[in-house]
């Protein structure tokens, strides 16, 4: 078996997924986790030339973080690293009476109502499991939780539920979907499905800048995860852009480790809701850098700063950070689906008003996949619930034919 060396710490979604997959493939690893040795972190940077987390090393080779682990899933290379023999793929397609494709709040809801119905549904949970609560520190807004609960032990709570009721759940991507059925046929890189009907809660992605300096710096300075890495830059100024609720949550929770957080805002005004505006707001350490939008990220080896331009004057400065978070909002994951289910021009599975069915028969959505209005975990495990109701309901009338 091979030597599999990680770098960690605490709420880190990544790390967690990371240590996830290797322990589902049985494989042994050592962990040092850079916020309780942070002598670790130059020993870290030195190895990887990276600074976000996970960092992972099979037989002292850098292999990169948690997406380039997944990308050698995905492949088929990793079991081959790992010294590993991998399952065949099975010529045979498994049946199943539902597929849930995501494992969102909306994707487990829809399998707890579904399991607890005795439609057996399978959960294609994803390497990216949980979602984007994933990413979140504390979730203070969904009910029952009066004192708040970590996004990732949120979603670890929702998975357990599912299991309990008899969901299973598969750890893998779906990469390929032919919904002209039922049966619906949906693969994975490593097995084939027929469905007799479908619940799509593939949720949504941060979005990105775009600027080839952010690709560029990308692990290296530049992230989407606070949790993941602000501990990795204590004592150093941070940014973050973005405006709405997310890159507030960012900016209140860099503040336990930067002495200046700045927040970039290409708007004069937030979007955020009034709780945490009113949060930030009263942050000594929170600078808000209004109508500006970031042009370049800055710095060779690692980030140095960003150079910001004002929208209204026109005038570009630069500003010193060693850190920049992005929080400028969501797409929805739903390529796969394109020419087949009814997306609006953003990517938005279009649902029937009131309800979850799509424009084919069999097939229903749930969760940040075709909700652009609210986008909350509440609101998407009520349409989890709807999905598996509406689904259960349509199973039963085909039955009945």
């Amino acid at each position: 078996m091979a030597r599999v060396e990680l770098y960690t710490k605490p709420l880190c979604p990544f790390c967690d997924r990371a240590k996830h997959l290797l322990r589902e493939k049985g494989q042994e690893y050592s962990e040092t986790d850079v916020e309780a040795q942070p002598e670790k972190r130059d020993e870290m940077i030195r190895r990887a030339g990276r600074t976000t987390l996970p960092q992972i090393f099979i037989d002292g080779v850098h292999v990169g973080g948690f997406d380039e682990l997944a990308e050698l899933e995905r492949r088929g290379q990793l079991d081959g690293m790992l010294g590993l023999r991998g399952a065949a793929r099975s010529a045979e397609a498994e049946r199943a009476q539902l597929l849930i494709l995501g494992s969102g709040p909306a994707g487990y809801t829809a399998a707890v109502y579904a399991a607890r119905a005795e439609l057996e549904p399978v959960v294609l949970a994803g390497l990216q499991f949980g979602g984007q609560l994933m990413l979140t520190t504390d979730v203070e807004n969904y009910p029952g939780f009066p004192e708040g609960v970590t996004g990732p032990e949120m979603m670890e709570r929702f998975q357990k539920q599912a299991e309990r009721f008899g969901a299973r759940i598969i750890f893998e991507d779906a990469v390929k979907a032919e919904l002209s059925g039922p049966p619906f046929r949906i693969a994975t890189d490593s097995r084939e499905f027929l469905a007799g009907s479908v619940i799509v809660a593939t949720g949504a992605s941060a979005r990105w800048l775009g600027l080839p300096s952010e690709q560029r710096l990308m692990n290296k300075g530049v992230s989407a995860c606070a949790t993941c890495d602000g501990a990795l830059y204590r004592d150093k100024p941070m940014a973050v852009v973005g405006g709405g609720d997310t890159a507030l949550e960012e900016a209140l929770f860099l503040t336990r480790y930067a002495p200046k957080v700045t927040l970039i805002h290409r708007r004069n005004e937030l979007r955020a809701s009034k709780i945490m505006q009113e949060r930030a707001r009263a942050s000594e350490k929170i600078e808000f850098l209004w109508d500006s939008e970031v042009e370049e990220v800055l710095g060779e080896e690692f980030v140095r700063g960003v150079r910001v331009k004002n929208r209204n004057t026109g005038e570009s400065h630069e500003l010193a950070v060693e850190a920049l978070f992005i929080a400028i909002g969501h797409k929805p994951n739903t390529d796969l689906f394109r020419g087949q289910l009814d997306l609006d021009s953003v990517g938005y599975i279009q649902a029937a008003p009131g309800g979850t069915r799509t424009n084919i028969e069999g097939v229903f959505a749930c969760g940040d996949a075709m909700d652009p209005t609210y986008r909350q975990a509440v609101t998407a495990a009520g349409t989890g619930c709807m999905a598996a109701i509406d689904c259960e309901r349509w199973l039963a009338a085909q039955s009945a034919r």
